[in-house]
């Protein structure tokens, strides 16, 4: 499992209070974050890389892109190249969101990078099928550095919040999906912002639970019945993602290991 820096932890703790028995490799690539503001070709390059090293080094049996931006770059081409199936996170999230809507008026917000690929657009037009469904969707640059300085309830985040959201305020949405993995960590905010009738969407749980439909269909689930063991990278500050993943994620972040890649 992969994301540019912390927001991936939300499907990590989501994959392992559901599957407690798979070994998991969190990489989390916080010395190249955040990816939304980059380029989608940049992005591309990375999660390719990504992809190979986790299956090369750690001969992975899925690989679960748990970042929208990357997922909008590169998943199709991960999963034209890779050996094992590639999981992300962008139609899960579409589904729920649908799923749950009444209204029939939805949003989405993410970074630069995932809303302008036009990723989530696709996903919630192909869940919806014949369903009379409106999004709006609104892109949120500086969320994740809120995140990744562990910011997430401070006076100027709420101010920031109440001035990106105002699109989808706008428009009525019943169901709003955060369609960035970094973006749980600010739901009581947004939640503030949007009013308690808004339901918010987070694809953590929804990604979980196709993965583990992935692993029992390809015959690929644990049956050790031990509990998983789980390993952490980053490319970054090592000390600082254990410092700030622990309190996110939980005790379960121990030891990260630092990773440098070769010029």
């Amino acid at each position: 499992m992969f994301d540019s820096g912390f927001g991936g932890l939300t499907v990590a703790r989501a994959v392992m209070d559901l599957l407690p028995s798979e070994d998991l490799v969190y990489l989390g690539d916080t010395g190249r974050y955040p990816y939304g503001p980059r380029d989608l070709v940049e992005v591309r390059g990375f999660a390719r890389q990504i992809t190979r090293h986790l299956v090369a080094d750690y001969d992975v049996k899925v690989v679960v892109v748990a970042c929208n931006t990357a997922a909008a770059a590169a998943l199709d081409v991960l999963n034209e190249e890779c050996p094992v199936p590639v999981l992300g996170v962008i139609d899960p999230g579409a589904r729920s969101l649908v799923q749950t809507t009444v209204t029939g008026r939805v949003g989405v917000i993410g970074t630069v990078g995932t809303i302008g690929s036009g990723a989530y657009q696709e996903a919630v037009g192909d869940a919806a099928g014949d369903a009379r469904v409106t999004l709006t969707c609104a892109a949120c640059p500086g969320f994740v550095e809120f995140v990744e300085r562990g910011e997430t309830d401070s006076e100027q985040v709420y101010v920031l919040a109440e001035r990106l959201l105002d699109p989808v305020r706008q428009a009525g949405v019943d169901a709003l999906l955060l369609g960035c993995t970094h973006y749980p960590f600010l739901a009581r905010t947004i939640g503030d912002v949007m009013g308690r009738d808004v339901v918010l969407v987070s694809s953590a749980d929804e990604t979980a639970f196709a993965l583990k439909s992935l692993l029992e269909d390809a015959g690929l689930a644990s049956e050790s019945g031990r509990p998983g063991k789980h390993r952490w990278l980053s490319t970054g500050d090592a000390a600082e993602f254990a410092r700030l993943g622990r309190r996110l994620l939980g005790p379960e972040l121990d030891v990260v290991d630092a990773l440098e890649w070769d010029a």
